[in-house]
């Protein structure tokens, strides 16, 4: 067995990967860029070795600088995770020249299985099915016209090279095919650098379900059950099981042996997944998609139902020991399911988020998960049963746009799929990361769907789904708690007599009140007097008395007679709160501001995600209608022109290349009759 691995890889999957590593006695090395210098795989890691600048091309992506990595630290062996390097033919035949074990197939079932076409045609040799269509290299447009009547609309374009849904279009006339490629090809050259397309005929109520195959040099080959990954967003998954929902056990057996077939078609050596689509109205037909030649993001729900460490047998393989197990010693026991958690916000189309991250709550006992209820919060709990969190988050993280938005996965397993649901919304309900939006409350508004309880999936559920999403507004407790923190805060450390908005005169305090609001209700919270004896309104409604403790990150509020415990985290003025419920951003100008006197509130013009200003279309303080553009930022390679809200004099907070993060406040307009306040 090796003594020594070095991960070329980053975030959740490296710190996974170190965990066994660290289990069975093998040294980690970390790679690293200037983006994650401060990383939480960094810091577990045995040792570390800094590869370059931020961008993917000058760090993790670059073949030589990893080598060398390896090289001033005796590593024998590099795991690539996934993503980066890890399907890369030229880095698997790079390590073997460099005399450095590849944890990973060989570089020709890379090269085979990395061109859909090359990969279809070698799979269907093996009598492994596969989708009627045209997969020939070089196909023209018109002859992928003229193909596509025999094959019958609707028909799915798809790239030869890449993955991840980019380059994708579905046809469901003829008129729009010609249209459509051209779209294609052009998507596909940018992703991929390959223009070249193939056709499928597209499956009706498709399903996305693939197998998890674990093969050794010794030629033995074996199917460890299969995923399912039809609840995807845009061709990328979301949530993943184990087992399909939908599988009998003689389809289970089939599409198994299939998936094995695919493995041998390449020789194939260590963990791998094979994809197959499979209609939900004729669950016993299945189709051949595509072989991803590393370990997948879904595998823990495998290793959940199987109890085999997928990472831990990469290694034996590599190192050239022989699988133990034959077939018909795999067990699978009870059910398993995973949610990614992403840097996101769905109100919001999915745009990728960011921002640093202020403190993390997570339901595997890592740190503090959120309890709620009416007593004061213990000490961080540990998991529930069943429960597991592969996550590279930690305060100070900071999420940017240099590389994929996930943050973590939960998986939560059960004796049967109802309980593995149960259990796995509750985890949800144990996770927030403050500094930072996430995708965590539509993914338990997904879980929560009459069609996913059920398990009546298909890959256009979540898209359809998602349309109904509405993030939930701050409850009045919640907001309540706010503006009770606020008032605490006041109070709190060295008090400049004369500018704290504390109240305090020569006699007598001021009356001082603190407004919360958010942008989804227009009721004001608001809160009056000494945080341990307040009174708390809603909008117009009856005044109640409240008080608040406040003590490492947890905040106990008293309102009307009622007792409620938070998480919080502040940062800027900004303050996040959370409990088993939701967690809610609180942020200025919608949020708290402390105050006497009325009129008008600005308004203001929010960045809708991490990006640089390319564009300032007005001078500050100049007067501007509403719909008037002001700012322009691009993020993600796309530009973003925001206008004014309102009417009136504008301000403007930044300047053209500045970098900006999400919701951060780029300019504000004051409507002319607006009054000051005190």
């Amino acid at each position: 067995m090796f003594e020594s691995v070095l991960i070329a890889n980053r975030g959740e999957i490296a710190v996974r990967v170190i965990r066994t590593l660290r289990r069975m006695g093998i040294r980690s090395v970390a790679v690293y860029s200037d983006a994650d210098a401060g990383a939480r795989h960094v810091r577990e890691a045995d040792t570390a070795v800094r590869l370059g600048p931020a961008p993917v091309l000058d760090s993790y992506l670059s073949i030589p600088k990893v080598l060398e990595a390896a090289a001033a630290t005796g590593a024998q062996a590099i795991h690539p995770g996934y993503g980066f390097l890890s399907e890369n033919a030229g880095f698997a035949a790079a390590c073997e020249r460099a005399g450095v074990v590849f944890i990973g197939p060989p570089a020709r079932a890379i090269e085979v299985m990395g061109d859909k076409i090359s990969a279809k045609n070698t799979v269907a040799a093996f009598e492994v099915p596969v989708v009627p269509g045209l997969a020939k290299p070089s196909l023209t447009d018109d002859e992928l016209v003229a193909a596509a009547t025999d094959i019958g609309y609707p028909v799915l374009i798809k790239p030869s090279a890449g993955g991840g849904g980019k380059g994708m279009h579905l046809v469901e006339e003829p008129a729009q095919l010609r249209a459509a490629l051209v779209t294609a090809r052009r998507e596909a050259a940018s992703a991929f650098g390959d223009d070249t397309l193939f056709l499928e005929r597209f499956v009706l109520r498709p399903r996305h379900i693939e197998v998890q195959v674990l093969a050794d040099t010794q030629g033995n080959v074996v199917h460890l059950g299969e995923r399912e990954c039809s609840l995807q967003r845009r061709h990328q998954k979301v949530i993943e099981e184990a087992p399909s929902p939908l599988l009998d056990a003689v389809t289970r057996a089939r599409i198994g042996a299939a998936a094995c077939n695919t493995a041998r078609s390449v020789d194939y050596v260590g963990a791998g997944t094979v994809e197959f689509i499979v209609s939900a109205d004729r669950p016993d037909e299945f189709f051949f998609m595509e072989m991803n030649t590393r370990l997948q993001v879904e595998h823990p729900v495998t290793e959940a139902v199987t109890g085999l460490d997928l990472v831990e047998w990469q290694l034996r393989v590599a190192a050239g020991e022989k699988l133990p197990f034959a077939q018909d010693e795999i067990t699978l026991t009870g059910h398993a399911i995973e949610a990614r958690v992403y840097a996101e916000d769905p109100a919001r189309g999915f745009l990728p988020t960011g921002g640093r991250v202020l403190a993390v709550h997570e339901a595997d006992g890592g740190s503090a998960g959120l309890d709620g209820g009416e007593t004061k919060l213990g000490p961080p709990h540990g998991p529930g049963p069943g429960v597991r969190v592969d996550s590279s988050l930690q305060a100070g993280t900071v999420v940017g746009s240099d590389y994929d938005p996930m943050l973590s996965k939960v998986i939560a397993h059960g004796a049967d799929r109802a309980q593995a649901l149960a259990r796995l919304d509750a985890a949800l309900a144990g996770t927030a990361v403050f500094g930072v939006q996430t995708n965590v409350e539509f993914l338990r508004f997904l879980l929560a769907d009459a069609r996913v309880v059920a398990g009546d999936l298909d890959t256009e559920l979540l898209d359809i789904r998602s349309a109904d999403f509405a993030p939930a507004p701050a409850p009045d407790d919640v907001l309540a708690a706010g503006g009770l923190y606020r008032q605490w805060e006041l109070g709190q450390g060295e008090r400049d007599l004369w500018g704290s908005p504390s109240g305090w005169r020569i006699g007598a305090p001021a009356p001082v009140r603190t407004e919360m609001r958010t942008p989804l209700r227009s009721e004001t919270v608001s809160v009056w007097g000494l945080p341990a004896d307040a009174r708390v309104q809603v909008g117009d409604g009856e005044i109640h008395s409240g008080s608040i403790d406040v003590e490492d990150g947890r905040m106990v509020v008293t309102l009307a007679g009622r007792r409620r415990c938070y998480a919080f985290a502040e940062d800027g003025g900004q303050l996040w709160i959370a409990d088993d419920r939701g967690t809610w951003h609180l942020r200025e100008a919608e949020v708290v501001r402390v105050h006497r006197g009325g009129g008008p509130r600005s308004a203001e013009i929010l960045s809708p995600m991490p990006g640089s200003v390319i564009a300032v279309n007005v001078a500050s303080d100049s007067p501007v209608a509403e719909g008037d553009p002001v700012v322009v930022v691009e993020a993600m390679k796309m530009e973003h022109s925001l206008s004014a809200p309102i009417s009136g004099r504008v301000e403007v907070l930044v300047s053209v290349g500045d970098q900006v993060t999400v919701d951060q406040v780029l300019a504000r307009l004051i409507p002319e009759s607006s009054e000051e306040e005190a």
